[in-house]
């Protein structure tokens, strides 16, 4: 099965993934993790918190997959764990591993870009070990929020929810985790939520300067002209929106995830 993933992989959406830790993207999974669990990372992109829950799972091997072979080949180069950690290209919905070869499968950000989300969490749980886990976490896009108000960032979410509905995607996927597990067959999940909140003048040049050049140069751009649901000059206006917000000194943007521990 492919998938078309809405964001690509243009540099202002690796600026993104890049800055992705352990401590600030899966905090929910620390407590669980021991020395000597083997690890699967789903969709790990360039591999930051893959190489970061490797540190706390080691000496247990840990593999990396996702479907985009050159950002594997950057993980792979970036990686300085190359004793216990693997990167390779893998599929979702096939993964290469045997039933139960891991202790912890992880997946940060996946399920929300998948057109079976389901499928793919029945063939994560068959190659978890009994007492093992599976634990994803995923955005909830109508529930961001943000001020000062705008209405060029709330046709910013409405575009996206657009463009990912047109990819057969779920923008809002953080909501559903609990239900897509218990009906991928998982009878012990544990839901919680976390944030990523963006409120002081370093944060939120970044946060609003990466969405103004995602906007126009990313795949968003690209799907959004393509599918018919916008054109460049809308899109310029909501890249220049982002801009303005980053420069408000009252300016906040809170990004809701949901998370799940799913056994069983």
């Amino acid at each position: 099965m492919r998938d078309a993933y809405s964001h690509g992989h243009h540099e202002s959406v690796l600026r993104s993934h890049r800055w992705r830790t352990a401590e600030n993207s899966a905090g929910y999974l620390l407590p669980h993790l021991r020395a000597g669990q083997d690890l699967l990372d789903v969709g790990c992109g360039p591999g930051t918190i893959t190489t970061d829950l490797a540190a706390r799972v080691a000496p247990g091997h840990v593999v990396g997959i996702d479907a985009a072979a050159d950002v594997i080949a950057a993980a792979q180069e970036a990686n300085d764990r190359t004793d216990q950690v693997h990167f390779a290209v893998g599929d979702v919905y096939a993964l290469d591993a045997a039933d139960a070869s891991f202790d912890v499968v992880h997946a940060h950000q996946v399920l929300q870009h998948l057109s079976d989300p389901i499928r793919a969490l029945r063939e994560m749980r068959r190659v978890v070990r009994p007492g093992g886990v599976v634990a994803a976490r995923e955005s909830d896009y109508q529930a961001f929020s943000w001020a000062p108000d705008s209405p060029l960032l709330e046709r910013w979410n409405e575009l996206y929810h657009q463009i990912t509905r047109a990819n057969d995607a779920e923008a809002n996927a953080g909501r559903y985790l609990l239900g897509w597990a218990q009906k991928a067959g998982f009878t012990d999940v544990t839901a919680t939520s976390s944030t990523w909140t963006f409120a002081d003048p370093e944060s939120r040049e970044w946060w609003g300067g990466l969405w103004a050049d995602r906007v126009e140069q990313s795949s968003f751009a690209t799907q959004a002209v393509e599918y018919g649901l916008s054109d460049d000059a809308e899109l310029a206006t909501i890249a220049a929106a982002w801009r303005s917000w980053a420069e408000q000194p009252d300016a906040w943007y809170a990004v809701l995830h949901g998370e799940i521990l799913a056994r069983g």
